[in-house]
């Protein structure tokens, strides 16, 4: 009889997580962990990406590179990870400190009707970003793990990749702002930058 993997509430995950982390600048992937971060708390220093699948490792990798004294974390989910898959041979090329990828795997696709997702089938995304090179990349379950996650973020020693496997569920939506310009000059302010 196969074992029953343990897995952990995203919610509570990502509400911890960031709580642990108040000084990180915040990149979401699309959909769900948008809602997730969104539902832990709306803040200046959260870029909610809305609608560019595969987009949210590439963009943390730039603003880590232009931010290098701050943490820089991406929440994104497995489905939206593995769109943007090739990103993270460059992040494991370019090797920030600062940066770390939070991946919420619930092993389905959940914004399009909660397929198995490659990760629901077998693909180990621990091995694929240690296959890139991002030595510091590893799985958890459950919510006494955010501890370990947090402290890596807070002390920006190396670019890690974190998959944490999450339940398959989809709590109520927490929809953050959808107006683009005004979440990216909000987050320029925070950064002291100019709106444009």
């Amino acid at each position: 009889m196969a074992v029953k993997q343990q897995r952990a509430d995203r919610r509570a995950f990502v509400s911890r997580l960031l709580a642990a982390t108040p000084g990180a600048l915040v990149v979401t992937g699309l959909g769900s962990a948008s809602y997730d971060v969104f539902a832990a708390g709306d803040r200046d220093q959260n870029y909610y990406l809305w609608g560019a699948m595969g987009g949210a490792a590439p963009l943390g990798l730039g603003l880590a590179l232009a931010q290098p004294d701050r943490p820089v974390v991406v929440i994104t989910g497995d489905g939206e990870q593995l769109m943007g898959i090739g990103a993270l041979g460059t992040i494991a090329v370019k090797a920030p400190k600062n940066l770390t990828i939070v991946v919420l795997d619930n092993g389905h696709f959940g914004e399009t009707g909660m397929q198995q997702s490659h990760s629901g089938l077998g693909t180990d995304l621990v091995a694929v970003a240690k296959g890139f090179g991002i030595a510091n990349a590893f799985s958890v379950d459950s919510l006494d793990a955010v501890a370990v996650v947090a402290e890596g973020i807070n002390a920006r020693r190396q670019a890690t990749f974190a998959q944490v496997f999450i339940e398959a569920n989809e709590p109520p939506r927490a929809l953050p702002p959808r107006d683009g310009p005004f979440i990216k000059n909000r987050f320029r302010s925070a950064l002291g930058l100019q709106p444009f």
